[in-house]
C-alpha cells in the first residue's frame, strides 16, 4: 500500500525559469513524510521533543521538470523496516508523467542524536506500507 500526498506546485517552489528549483523537491518530500507520520499517529510535533527522524541518506532521480501550477501526486512506500532505520521510496507524478523518484533512509534518534529502536507500535504502523517483494 502507498501513502499518497497531493502537492500543487506553488510560486515559492520555482526558480526564475518557472520550474521547480531542485532543493524544493526535498522540502516537498519532507512534507510528504511528515504527513505520513501524522497519518500513522506519530506527528512530528509530539515525536520531536523526545526523538527525531533525520534523513541519513537520500538519492533522487529527476526525470521531468515540474512547473508552477502543476499538480503532483506523491506516492510514499516503505521499502525496509530496520531496528533503528526506515527505508522509503517517494515517487512524484503529474498525471501519467513521472517527475522524480527518491529513495531515502530515516533514522530514529534519541534526544542526544543517537540511534534508538522503533517502538513496536511504530513498526506495526509502518508494516501495511511495506512493499512486498515478489
Amino acid at each position: 500500500m502507498d501513502f499518497t500526498f497531493p502537492q500543487k506546485i506553488l510560486f515559492k517552489h520555482c526558480d526564475p525559469a518557472g520550474i521547480v528549483f531542485y532543493p524544493r523537491y526535498f522540502e516537498i518530500i519532507n512534507d510528504c513524510i511528515e504527513a505520513f507520520f501524522d497519518r500513522l499517529g506519530f506527528p512530528f510535533e509530539h515525536l520531536h521533543p523526545q526523538a527525531a527522524v533525520p534523513t541519513a541518506q537520500i538519492e533522487t532521480r529527476f526525470t521531468a521538470p515540474s512547473r508552477h501550477g502543476d499538480h503532483l501526486d506523491l506516492a510514499l512506500t516503505v521499502t525496509r523496516i530496520g531496528k533503528t532505520s526506515l527505508g522509503l521510496e517517494c515517487i512524484g507524478q503529474a498525471g501519467d508523467e513521472r517527475r522524480f523518484v527518491s529513495r531515502s533512509t530515516l533514522v530514529l534518534t534519541n534526544s542526544q542524536g543517537r540511534p534508538q529502536n522503533w517502538s513496536d507500535d511504530m513498526r506495526a504502523a509502518f508494516t501495511p506500507y511495506l512493499r512486498s517483494t515478489p
